[in-house]
């Protein structure tokens, strides 16, 4: 089966590299192929053929998004629409990622995928105008919305909890903001069994169920008990200096982006529908945290 990743150098596309051996597999790095230059982005469809395109790219600095609307939204909607027309036009299946920002987390308990949206942040918008533009676009396409994405090879909440710990005595953790943690090596491998499941008709087989899917961590936790386990569960606890963690709301931490406090993901209907479900969040950190990306 021939395969376009497009992210292939980020958490989850590194990831899928390696769960995607198995197929003709096409993944420039980002130096070999920017998203936000949509001519070359169709250059490479066209060259390439694909017969399931994969979208793990993004723009995801959420702060940055504050002050950088535009970039956001060149990458978060304009290149996913040109993905979109281009997979309902040559017949592709497309696997598109987005994010629980699309929520504002006032709903108080976990999101179902036909919950209102209403992103707080610009980030959050330009993930959900993307969503949009697939769906106006008709387009074969699944858009899997996940959470708080995690490796350990690269900046995320978890690698900068270790990092912290090993550098500070004391770190203030907020306790209010509640989601589900995803390691992206689960993500991945998930995906990878989603285009097994597309055999031998990728596109009949997500143009039939195209639409907006949950897939996320097991369980949800808030991040200050989420990083209690991290530095419990670090096998070179040895080196941590941190003594104290404190819990903090996250109005002590005023940053240029809005973030949801409750939105942990409901991820039922992936798994009735297409037997797919993610490990416990503290089964998966284990699992990370041992192996060391």
């Amino acid at each position: 089966m021939r395969v376009f990743l497009i992210g292939a150098s980020g958490q989850v596309g590194h990831e899928l590299r390696l769960c995607l051996r198995g197929t003709e597999l096409t993944a420039p790095a980002r130096s070999e192929l920017d998203l936000g230059d949509l001519a070359a982005l169709r250059e490479a469809l066209a060259a390439a053929r694909p017969q399931v395109i994969v979208n793990s790219a993004a723009y995801t600095d959420v702060d940055g998004a504050e002050k950088n609307r535009e970039a956001a939204l060149r990458l978060n909607r304009d290149a996913v629409a040109l993905l979109g027309e281009y997979a309902r036009d040559t017949r592709t299946a497309l696997i598109h990622y987005s994010t629980d920002f699309v929520f504002d987390g006032t709903k108080g308990t976990p999101y179902v995928e036909d919950d209102a949206t209403n992103p707080l942040s610009v980030y959050g918008a330009s993930k959900l105008a993307g969503e949009n533009a697939l769906r106006e676009l008709d387009a074969p396409a699944l858009v899997l919305r996940t959470a708080w994405v995690y490796s350990l090879r690269r900046k995320s909440f978890v690698s900068a909890i270790l990092r912290f710990a090993r550098e500070k005595s004391e770190l203030k953790i907020v306790d209010d903001q509640v989601g589900n943690p995803t390691y992206c090596a689960d993500l991945a491998e998930a995906t990878a069994r989603l285009i097994d499941k597309f055999a031998p008709d990728p596109y009949a087989a997500c143009d039939s169920r195209r639409g907006v899917y949950h897939l996320a961590g097991g369980g949800s936790v808030d991040r200050f008990r989420f990083a209690r386990r991290i530095l419990e569960l670090d096998p070179n606890r040895d080196q941590q200096q941190a003594r104290v963690l404190i819990p903090v709301a996250s109005s002590e931490f005023v940053t240029p982006a809005q973030r949801p406090l409750f939105a942990p993901l409901d991820c039922g209907k992936i798994e009735r529908e297409l037997g797919l479900r993610l490990p416990a969040w503290e089964d998966a950190l284990s699992r990370a945290l041992n192996r060391g990306s």
